[in-house]
Parts: structure tokens; C-alpha cells; sequence
């Protein structure tokens, strides 16, 4: 398996695949992606060279192998914190009870897997599986850019600035740090049941202009 850090998360180590033909969830019912899809920040900037994409495509065949629950329980010793598809989706159920068999044999470390695979009936019991974990937080993605979600059912949304989030969630706080975690474990803790992720990005930016015009 090939893990990778990402600089906003302080170092913290995440698996995951390429953007978009790993999302089925990305797909609005009448066709073509969802507005929080469409600003997808994994399909710009260094997600498009080369080099970015190949470890993510070796990790699409990997996960297959018989081994690879093992290895990646022994690649999480030690590690505090972990997230999965920093881009990318949990795309089929076998990969799915894979990755939760993994979160059940590392109780020690902190799972965060944001997602988009809740719209699908067949994931619902292994969802729930995952969430009833201490260790784990499933944050399951609204499609809104404006801020929007289902209570009770969402675990994070887009808003375009911090003003425009709702009252009654956790605004990340990255984009006042350069976008950064700067130390915040937010989205790890289930004690706060949504956070808010302001936009960023030229494309993500234009997704939004286009839905307030």
C-alpha cells in the first residue's frame, strides 16, 4: 500500500485513490457531478502530475490483495491519527469492509473517512459498523456549497465563507492558517457532529459564483 501526507493535516498520514472515478457519490441524480463535486480540490493543482496520481492507482489494485488488511494494520502502529481518501471514495463494498476491518484492529488510532457513499443502500450496514467504533468518525458529505445539510445525517458540509456557516456547527479553522490543521483534530472528535469547510480554490470559487448568480 502506498500512504501519503498531506501538508494542510501537521503530517498526518491518509490512504487514498484518484477523484472521480472512485466517487460514485459524486453523481447528482439527473447526471453530472454535485455542486461540492464540481470544485473538487483533488482534480487540480499537484492531484493532476503524474507523480500524485500513481501511488493513488497503485492503491486501487492494492487494497485487493489478501495481505493488504495486515499491512496496513501494521503500517498504523504508532500512528495517533490517521484519514482516509484525502481524494477519492470507498467505490465498493469489499474495499469497504476491508477498510473497517482495519479500523477495528487499530483501536489505538484515530480514524477519520469523510464520504459520499451513505446515498447507497448497500453501504448503510457497514457504515454503521464503522460509526459504532470509538476510534472512528465517518463524516458523511453534503453535496451543498451553501452551507446546507440533512441534521442527523450529514457530518460536514461547504460553506462559501465563515459567515455564511450555520450556527450550530464546527467551522474548520484552516483557512485562517494557511490552510492548515495547525493542532485542530476536529473532524476526528464525534462530539462535533458537523463541521463547515470554507471554500477554497479558483474552481471551487466559480462553482459557487455560478449558484448564487
Amino acid at each position: 500500500m502506498k500512504l501519503s501526507k498531506t501538508s494542510k493535516l501537521d503530517g498526518i498520514m491518509s490512504w487514498s485513490l484518484n477523484a472521480l472515478d472512485t466517487c460514485p457519490g459524486s453523481v447528482a441524480d439527473g447526471g453530472g457531478l454535485v455542486p461540492a463535486c464540481q470544485g473538487c480540490y483533488a482534480t487540480t493543482g499537484n492531484y493532476v502530475f503524474a507523480n500524485v496520481r500513481a501511488p493513488r492507482e497503485h492503491n486501487k489494485e492494492d487494497w485487493q490483495r489478501d495481505e493488504w488488511v495486515d499491512d496496513m494494520v501494521h503500517a498504523l502502529h504508532g500512528q495517533v491519527y490517521f484519514r482516509w481518501f484525502d481524494s477519492g471514495d470507498m467505490y465498493t463494498l469489499p474495499l469497504a469492509y476491508k477498510i473497517y476491518m482495519v479500523m477495528r484492529r487499530t483501536p489505538w488510532c484515530k480514524h477519520w473517512l469523510p464520504t459520499r457513499m451513505h446515498k447507497f443502500r448497500k453501504f448503510l450496514s457497514v457504515i454503521r459498523s464503522m460509526e459504532a467504533l470509538d476510534n472512528v468518525v465517518v463524516r458523511k458529505s453534503s453535496d451543498a456549497v451553501d452551507g446546507s445539510f440533512t441534521a442527523g445525517l450529514h457530518g460536514s458540509t461547504i460553506v462559501p465563507s465563515k459567515e455564511a456557516a450555520p450556527w450550530d456547527v464546527k467551522v474548520c479553522e484552516a483557512y485562517e492558517h494557511g490552510g492548515k490543521c495547525n493542532g485542530c483534530r476536529a473532524c476526528w472528535v464525534k462530539s462535533f457532529p458537523v463541521i463547515a469547510y470554507v471554500a477554497h480554490g479558483r474552481k471551487m470559487s466559480k462553482v459557487i459564483r455560478l449558484m448564487e448568480a
